[in-house]
């Protein structure tokens, strides 16, 4: 697909919204490794192509694993997440989609008892920040597969 807008260069103001809130949830205490997966899931289901080629390699430079990185598609059918990642991974399906009706009450009690307060509001805003970024990039379409992970030179060849 052809890119169509650089957002980040036509409004930068609209960039450095979107890095305040990104800024937060990253520097939430929330494991960076936690919100690989849910960055990856909510682009995923939003099929945001450009976001997951990003996180999937910014969670390899961070040592994750191909299988859990793959899983996260599947993530209820597989063993290889646990109850706290779990617990996220529905929240963010949760959050990202939106049903009718809201959340269900027994996922928010679920994952705020194992996040708590401060820790489910941070996790959601982390939510927040990918849903805008995978629509961003949805409606602008950057180059998929351009993105390199900081620290990670042997994707400068795996990203072509």
């Amino acid at each position: 697909m052809t890119p169509r807008i650089d957002h980040a260069r036509v409004a930068p103001g609209a960039m450095q919204a979107m890095m305040a809130v990104e800024t937060y949830a990253r520097q939430s205490g929330l494991d960076h490794g936690l919100l690989d997966l849910v960055k990856l899931r909510a682009s995923y289901m939003n099929g945001c192509a450009y976001c997951v080629d990003m996180h999937t390699k910014e969670a390899r430079a961070r040592g994750e694993t191909e299988q859990r990185l793959y899983g996260v598609a599947v993530w209820h059918d597989t063993p290889f997440y646990s109850p706290r990642e779990r617990t996220a991974l529905a929240w963010t399906e949760a959050v990202t989609r939106l049903a009718p009706g809201g959340i269900p009450d027994a996922l928010f009690e679920e994952a705020k008892a194992e996040f708590g307060e401060e820790a489910l509001v941070q996790l959601t805003m982390a939510i927040v920040a990918i849903n805008g970024w995978n629509r961003l990039s949805i409606a602008f379409l950057p180059e998929v597969g351009s993105y390199q992970a900081p620290g990670n030179p042997r994707q400068a060849t795996a990203s072509h």
